[in-house]
């Protein structure tokens, strides 16, 4: 064999080396498993998304899943990194292995269930009525005829108040906001009679201004779940998973940081 013959074997060689050590990192990262059972579990997230996951005013990020997440792999006994991703691109960023697991108040519907695996729902995603402290004349959807109400454009609550009859001839005015803080704002001010929007954005809210705003606890249109996205082949990590989050609503764990962010266990029994 001469010297170019030798030169071309070793370098096929380095390349295969290279390519199956490059495909078992990245089956090793989609599993969550890079050091045996013990490795990196990799949180894809929304890094702008109060209170489930986002960046406070030290640029480190936090929220409501992030402190479950950590919890979670506490309890697994694995380290934890969150990832902000483009979520627009959340599936192929799961499909590729870059992440292991999307937990950021994630609905689960028929359709991502196609291409992902699902925890048990862990929260359902209402949208409620807030109203300014101490008001008893709005009780449900009905005594809002008359009233004018603020919720957030190209939101949840947007899109239901739009196809609602009620909402077009009933209701003295809708408000549309560019976020749920100007429309609670608003409500502060007594320049509308109530917001209708996510439960979990308007309690996080009132957590913060507990004198000023209350919650009507009624749900208003459809109710969704958020659950945790896994890759569709790793029921494994899946599994392991949902054990501790079990365990979490079992010990109570769970509904202490559902209390800390938005001062009362809003998750599912």
């Amino acid at each position: 064999m001469n010297w170019k013959k030798i030169a071309a074997f070793g370098l096929a060689a380095v390349m295969t080396a290279a390519l199956v050590t490059g495909c078992g990192g990245q089956q090793a990262a989609k599993d969550g498993a890079g050091s045996g059972d013990k490795g990196k579990i990799i949180v894809g997230l929304d890094d702008n998304f109060p209170p489930m996951g986002f960046k406070d005013e030290n640029n480190e990020i936090v929220g409501f899943d992030v402190d479950l997440a950590k919890e979670a792999s506490k309890r697994l006994g694995r380290e934890v990194e969150f990832k902000a991703i483009d979520w627009s691109s959340k599936e192929a960023e799961l499909k590729s292995g870059r992440v292991n697991v999307l937990w950021n108040g994630l609905d689960i519907t028929e359709k991502r269930k196609e291409n992902m695996l699902f925890s048990e729902p862990y929260m359902d995603n209402r949208q409620i009525i807030f109203v300014k402290k101490g008001r008893t004349d709005v009780k449900d959807e009905q005594s809002l005829a008359g009233k004018a109400i603020g919720t957030q454009s190209a939101s949840t609550a947007e899109e239901y108040l739009d196809k609602t009859d009620f909402y077009k001839k009933d209701v003295k005015e809708v408000k549309k906001y560019a976020d749920f803080v100007s429309a609670f704002m608003d409500l502060e001010n007594g320049r509308i009679d109530a917001v209708i929007g996510d439960e979990i954005v308007g309690r996080y809210y009132m957590s913060k201004h507990p004198d000023s705003i209350e919650a009507v606890d009624v749900a208003i249109g459809p109710v969704s779940t958020f659950g945790i996205a896994f890759a569709k082949d790793n029921q494994q990590l899946r599994d392991e998973v949902q054990k501790v989050l079990d365990e979490m609503k079992a010990d109570g764990t769970m509904a202490k940081i559902s209390e800390k962010w938005f001062g009362k266990d809003i998750t599912k029994k």
